[in-house]
């Protein structure tokens, strides 16, 4: 098993690895409560949607972990979920049935370009800084997830964000676990972040803002209403209208995984030079776990960006996404004690992980204005946006544009032109 997961090459131990998993879990664990209250708005049957979602996270974490040895757990969308909830259901009037079959043809689209390597060249031939840009832009992002889930940031229509309630009492228990956890990292002690967490928990029930499960163990829903229904109305789907619903889960989960797989991987050390060892890998687990996930009932499931929780507290190879894929088992369950994972006990790991990520900018290069304009807006426009894809599209746009300026056009590879052009169709029709 050491040797499979390559433990000694990545300086690792069976508890290290195990303890980043059950971070990562418990990071991405109010998945299974969230996703099936967002699907059921659009009309699916919340258990069966619970239960796909631990089925599909399962699948697709014990994929990348087996097949690539990345420390990553995959897991339904929340962006996407929402889109395929209220934009595409809701909004445009599209059953539920023929959407997700609509994300499961674009999960098998996934899969052919991964299997031809066309998603591994592009990312591949993404420029460094870019990738640089990327991984600390996911780190602002997070970092913004993290302070809204704590409430220390909230809306404000004069300001669209501001301070939020610092003597609410959820938000002081956030802000206890964010001091607790910061504590404990700059005093080196290994597994902060685990730990943060399970105290603010036990803190949170022993004061009152954390109500006790009434029991342990729950019965595991039927996948009935929603397995399978998708090859039913797989004649339903060519419309222009479904179409360009196609193109959009295609594009979005396209770059939402590649950013955050650049991002965890540079985070974890693997990467090597320009390129991430066994990406390829990667993205077919990623894939496969896209088609699967309609199969089961649920929207596009992704490399989850909560994943660096585990990687920051030692997650190096592909037994932390085995721990994490047992997890998700056992979740299934004892889904009652999931009610003690809240926002609030997670928002403080979010925020430490997205300032840990965020150290990757100091490695781009900001004395070339060419270089510095892209990744900025890279950076900036994924928490601004709250979207990793947009974020990408502003330095996909903009970086062969500086460097066509400069006259420099030979420089940047034909295809980074095509995405351009991809991502300025995208803005143009779509967004």
């Amino acid at each position: 098993m050491r040797d499979f997961f390559k433990f000694a090459e990545r300086n690792t131990s069976y508890k290290q690895e195990t303890l980043a998993g059950v971070t990562t879990f418990l990071s991405i664990a109010y998945i299974l409560v969230v996703n099936p209250l967002i699907l059921s708005q659009a009309g699916m049957d919340s258990g069966a949607v619970f239960t796909a979602t631990a089925l599909t996270a399962i699948i697709g974490t014990l994929l990348i972990g087996l097949l690539a040895n990345f420390p990553i757990g995959i897991a339904p969308s929340m962006g996407l979920n929402s889109f395929f909830a209220f934009s595409v259901c809701i909004g445009m009037g599209i059953q539920w049935e023929v959407a997700l079959t609509g994300v499961f043809i674009a999960g098998i689209i996934f899969m052919i370009l991964s299997v031809l390597k066309i998603r591994e060249k592009i990312i591949n031939i993404i420029p460094l800084n870019l990738k640089y840009a990327i991984a600390a832009g996911i780190g602002f992002f997070i970092t913004f997830i993290g302070l809204k889930n704590g409430g220390l940031i909230i809306s404000n229509p004069d300001t669209f964000v501001s301070v939020g309630n610092l003597t609410s009492p959820t938000t002081l228990l956030a802000i206890f676990g964010l001091v607790l956890t910061i504590v404990m990292l700059v005093r080196g002690i290994n597994g902060g972040i685990f730990y943060g967490m399970i105290i603010t928990t036990i803190i949170g029930m022993i004061v009152g803002l954390i109500n006790a499960p009434t029991k342990i163990i729950g019965s595991i829903p039927s996948l009935e209403p929603t397995f399978g229904v998708v090859f039913s109305h797989l004649d339903q789907v060519f419309t222009p209208e479904l179409l360009a619903v196609i193109f959009t889960f295609l594009l979005v989960a396209f770059f939402d995984t590649a950013g955050a797989l650049i991002a965890l991987a540079s985070q974890a050390g693997m990467m090597k030079g320009n390129t991430v060892p066994n990406i390829g890998r990667a993205l077919l687990a990623d894939s496969t776990a896209s088609a699967v996930g309609a199969i089961l009932g649920t929207s596009t499931p992704a490399t989850s960006v909560e994943s660096s929780a585990g990687i920051a507290v030692g997650g190096r190879t592909g037994f932390t996404s085995v721990v994490i894929a047992a997890c998700f088992a056992i979740a299934m369950f004892f889904s009652p004690i999931l009610s003690v994972i809240t926002l609030e006990v997670t928002a403080p790991a979010l925020i430490i992980v997205g300032a840990l990520m965020a150290m990757e900018i100091r490695k781009i290069d900001w004395s070339k204005l060419e270089i510095v304009i892209p990744s900025f807006f890279t950076i900036i426009m994924m928490p601004l946006t709250s979207s990793v894809a947009i974020g990408l599209a502003f330095g996909f746009i903009l970086y062969p544009l500086c460097f066509v300026a400069q006259k420099r056009y030979k420089e940047i590879h034909p295809i980074m032109y095509v995405i351009c052009l991809l991502f300025i169709l995208y803005f143009a029709f779509i967004v």
